[in-house]
């Protein structure tokens, strides 16, 4: 299979998992929150960070999909690396507030650097095209 399948393949996978995590955050936190990774959920109105966190991800799965689908495939692998940022954020936060040791590492860890092997992947692929110089136009005689 060509590098190009298998990154498509690696970031759809990436878009529909951050979706989904971030539609679940949106239309029921109070069940998806123990799965985030911190030892409780907000009390009182502090729910409401649940929603935007969800916000958050199903915008970021969304910028993710627009260059997947338009071909910017050069912007969508530093796009990748930049936007593991927030797994790896979510990652400290979890570990920060004393939260589970495994979902960090396991859940927002392994996702963070399986983004950043997938972004360099899709900047290696396109390094060929963008190093190809490109050919002057024949001029008119």
């Amino acid at each position: 299979m060509a590098l190009k399948k298998i990154n498509t393949v690696l970031t759809a996978a990436f878009i529909l998992f951050i979706l989904w995590f971030g539609t679940e955050f949106i239309l029921s936190p109070e069940t998806t929150a123990p799965g985030f990774g911190l030892p409780s959920r907000p009390s009182g109105d502090g729910g409401g960070f649940l929603v935007v966190k969800g916000i958050r991800d199903v915008v970021l799965a969304l910028v993710l999909g627009v260059l997947l689908v338009t071909g910017h495939r050069r912007a969508l692998g530093w796009v990748l690396l930049v936007e593991a940022l927030a797994a790896y954020g979510d990652m400290t936060t979890v570990l920060a507030h004393h939260g589970s040791v495994a979902t960090a590492f396991g859940v927002h860890g392994l996702t963070a650097t399986l983004m950043v092997v997938n972004g360099l992947l899709v900047l290696r692929e396109t390094r060929k095209v963008a190093s190809v110089p490109a050919t002057p136009a024949p001029q008119p005689a």
